[in-house]
């Protein structure tokens, strides 16, 4: 079982790092949905000149309690330098 949010952001890293053999950039939520982790990862997809032009995806990872991995998805893409502004559900 997961001992706490550091844990479960570190195995969404390393899962998403192997699954899409790219380096994760960051965590940008992390929330408990029944006895599920829901997880997003922005991933660099695509390094540009100037960075700001870099892509990035942001994938959703799903972890059991046990964080036992059972689906991702990617839900955004976005450039470095675009500003984002999440809805609050």
């Amino acid at each position: 079982m997961a001992k706490n949010i550091k844990e479960i952001c570190q195995q969404a890293s390393v899962l998403i790092g192997s699954i899409l053999n790219k380096k994760p950039e960051s965590i940008t939520g992390v929330m408990k949905e029944g006895e599920e982790w829901k997880v997003l990862v922005e991933v660099l997809e695509r390094k540009a000149v100037p960075d700001t032009q870099d892509i990035l995806n942001t994938y959703e990872l799903k972890l059991t309690k046990d964080l036992e991995f059972t689906g991702y998805r990617r839900v955004g893409m976005r450039h470095r330098g675009d500003m984002v502004v999440e809805e609050e559900v």
